[in-house]
């Protein structure tokens, strides 16, 4: 008679929070590429420029949707997340990260194999009270915080503060040795995340608070999740 042990299955991992942004530092990068990706991207600045304009739109009618119904109607909210990754892709590859040389594509949606992903689940039920003061109000403390760091919650092809610098050294770093050091790829990335976690928070798509930390390096951190009962 064979005996059968049961072993019991590892608890599942979850994020930890429900905004996503990952990036996979990449080998090789250009030493003076970096010099002109302000030229490079400028299509995507253009079109950037519209697609944060048409944000405020939908923001505004996002925001009363949630204030009567306390549901973010899901085509907006798509967009939304569609520019928040199409902003992250574009800052990664110029001065938010210069952490690849693959050229941006022009996509709202989701590219699996593109270096730089963001992703945002999708909320079955935001606060209807919330909606009031998260964005202005509970937010400001970050505001005060990313100002210094990131100059200002902002998209992230937009840099700024000690996150300009931080990659102006890695600029500098990658001209004269060819080697993004790693250390800066990280606390860059963390920057870039908890900015980013912000403005998700601030543009209604989540009740999830912005932890006041900097979750650093590539992927983003995960938690296993409660077991049932």
């Amino acid at each position: 008679m064979t005996e059968h042990t049961s072993q019991a299955s590892p608890p599942p991992v979850r994020p930890v929070h429900p905004v996503q942004v990952s990036a996979v530092p990449e080998p090789g990068l250009s030493r003076w590429l970096w010099l002109v990706k302000w030229l490079l991207a400028l299509p995507h600045y253009v079109v950037l420029v519209l697609l944060w304009t048409a944000c405020v739109v939908v923001g505004v009618v996002a925001f009363f949707a949630v204030l009567f119904t306390g549901r973010y109607p899901r085509p907006l909210f798509d967009f939304t997340t569609g520019v928040l990754r199409w902003s992250w892709r574009v800052g990664y590859y110029a001065y938010g990260a210069l952490g690849t040389d693959r050229y941006p594509p022009f996509t709202l949606a989701d590219v699996p194999d593109y270096p730089a992903r963001l992703d945002v689940a999708y909320p079955k039920h935001l606060s209807r009270g919330l909606v009031l003061v998260k964005w202005w109000l509970l937010a400001l403390p970050h505001y005060l915080v990313l100002g210094l760091l990131c100059g200002g919650p902002r998209p992230a092809w937009i840099p700024g503060g000690l996150l300009s610098l931080l990659v102006l050294f890695a600029g500098a770093a990658l001209l004269f040795t060819g080697v993004y050091p790693r250390g800066i790829f990280d606390l860059v990335i963390g920057l870039n995340r908890w900015a980013v976690r912000v403005v998700a928070y601030a543009a209604l798509l989540t009740d999830v608070y912005p932890p006041f930390r900097l979750d650093q390096g590539a992927a983003e951190p995960r938690t296993h999740a409660a077991s049932p009962g």
